[in-house]
């Protein structure tokens, strides 16, 4: 069932577990979820609880919309996640889940999980995203909406069930490469200035245009569907401010958890667990 507070006390756990160490029993099973994305890769680690004990990450672009463009970065990225992980655990980690964007060919599914066999795990399932997604999120009815590096993608969930997937081509480089061409900046200042929490009003007014662009891709692909809220997630919708673009654009209420970035990670973790 959908929770507001139990997200947001789930993210939350997850993002301070980026900070703690623990000592673990090898016998423990710890659930590791693996996300490869298009400007990030993130490592979550859940208890057998399900409670989040370690998460780290890093910025990358071993992927492109989906797809491996780096094989050989992706495996050194996520063997250093690991080992980083391991290190503050004090135990090793030998399985994990992995999750792909809907319509990925098996080929394309099976270099993902080649990657992470390459760093010792065994990949226990492949998940489709918005359906990691929804293992954290758990709404019945709605569209989750998973802006990310390079696309936007979008779900429509009904009785808990995807019942139709779209992807596009504008996600948060896009907004970057407006962020460079009207302030003259290079790419990775770029990048900085989205993060910098002094500059996001001055980001949100340069590029409305964009989130704008977002949110109609969203209309377009949701016609013919009833649907009574948009569910924000992905690296991209941590800009402050790109809820409210949405609800005004869509004319649709508009829900974005505290941490929208490791919505998607955590429910790959999650996945993991029912696999055990």
């Amino acid at each position: 069932m959908f929770d507001p507070r139990r997200i947001d006390y789930l993210l939350s756990e997850a993002a301070r577990s980026m900070e703690q160490n623990g000592e673990f029993s090898q016998e423990q099973e710890l659930l590791v979820g693996v996300d490869l994305g298009t400007a990030y890769v993130v490592l979550v680690v859940l208890d057998p609880s399900g409670k989040p004990v370690a998460c780290e990450m890093e910025a990358s672009q071993v992927l492109r919309d989906g797809l491996v463009v780096d094989y050989m970065g992706a495996v050194e990225t996520v063997k250093r996640l690991k080992g980083r992980i391991e290190d503050r655990l004090g135990v090793t980690l030998h399985r994990a889940a992995i999750a792909v964007p809907p319509g990925t060919a098996p080929a394309d599914q099976k270099t993902h999980r080649y990657i992470v066999e390459a760093c010792d795990m065994d990949v226990v399932c492949i998940l489709e995203e918005p359906v990691a997604a929804n293992a954290v999120l758990q709404i019945e009815s709605g569209v989750i909406v998973d802006i990310g590096g390079g696309t936007t993608g979008l779900s429509v969930i009904r009785d808990g069930k995807v019942v139709f997937t779209a992807d596009e081509a504008t996600g948060g480089t896009h907004i970057s490469l407006v962020l460079m061409g009207g302030r003259k900046v290079s790419f990775e200042q770029a990048e900085e200035m989205k993060k910098n929490s002094a500059l996001q009003q001055e980001v949100l007014r340069a590029v409305l245009p964009v989130l704008q662009k977002m949110a109609s891709i969203v209309q377009a692909n949701i016609q013919g569907f009833e649907v009574d809220c948009v569910y924000l997630v992905g690296g991209t919708c941590c800009l402050p401010g790109i809820e409210e673009v949405f609800a005004r654009e869509l004319g649709i209420p508009t829900y974005k958890p505290q941490n929208p970035l490791l919505v998607t990670p955590l429910g790959i973790a999650l996945g993991c667990a029912q696999q055990m």
